[in-house]
């Protein structure tokens, strides 16, 4: 048993929360879904994250074994990001988020102005 693994929660529900329970991580998740992206690809479609914190964030989810990232020793240097088989195993976690959500939103929109 590896010191992370003592680490971990009892309840399976607060550990998944403690991997992604973040905004910001559940955001690189769904934007890394289809496939490998670029830091500043990330930045782009995520919209108001600071490059500190998106930084922070991938650092913690590849620790964590959910994220991988790639550096290429190019000039200047490239790095992408790509789930691994342990991330791309949330799929189905942020489907049913998306689903819910736009059920939510369906049901709780407010209803258009008329004219």
């Amino acid at each position: 048993m590896t010191e992370e693994t003592r680490a971990l929660p009892a309840c399976p529900v607060e550990t998944t929360l403690m991997l992604i329970g973040d905004k910001w991580k559940v955001l690189i998740l769904r934007d890394l879904m289809p496939g490998t992206r670029r830091f500043g690809e990330l930045k782009k479609s995520i919209g108001h994250v600071s490059q500190k914190v998106l930084t922070a964030q991938l650092r913690d989810m590849e620790a964590s074994g959910l994220v991988s990232r790639k550096v290429y020793a190019e000039v200047p240097p490239r790095v992408e990001y790509s789930l691994t088989e342990l991330g791309r195993s949330l799929k189905p976690i942020l489907d049913a988020m998306r689903s819910w959500g736009e059920n939510y939103k369906a049901q709780n929109a407010p209803p258009e102005a008329g004219v």
